[in-house]
């Protein structure tokens, strides 16, 4: 535990911290805070984007997930996750298990009224396919 933590109570303890996070809050963003349930081997949204940056934390089961210029990479329950938002493509939030539900919560700071996702279209896929990071 850092110096600047050990001053908490029992029980409650930092998981992880992103200063450079702040930088990226849309001016006059709302926080949305959205839990995320997936069913057994559900493949989550298709490709698309948020409209500001997300912190969440998977409380449940195994995410496969995928972001632009990321290699996918499995999250397991008690793992962080971050998201720019904006322009990046959100490849992948699937259930990695095949027999038991899996479940994230995240907190988004987006500008009131956008919405939570935006799928993308076939086109800007193939166009941004050289910025997608494949596993060897």
């Amino acid at each position: 535990m850092s110096a600047e933590h050990a001053h908490l109570p029992p029980g409650v303890e930092v998981i992880t911290t992103l200063p450079e996070a702040t930088a990226l809050i849309p001016a006059g963003a709302e926080a949305r805070t959205i839990r995320v349930t997936l069913a057994p081997g559900d493949p989550g949204a298709p490709p698309h984007r948020h409209p500001g940056p997300l912190f969440g934390y998977v409380t449940q089961g195994e995410i496969l997930f995928e972001l632009e210029g990321q290699p996918p990479r499995i999250l397991k329950a008690g793992d962080a996750l971050f998201e720019p938002g904006g322009d990046v493509i959100h490849y992948q939030g699937a259930n990695n298990l095949p027999d038991a539900q899996s479940q994230l919560v995240v907190t988004m700071f987006a500008p009131p009224g956008t919405p939570i996702l935006t799928v993308v279209s076939e086109e800007e896929l193939a166009e941004r396919r050289h910025l997608r990071v494949t596993q060897p």
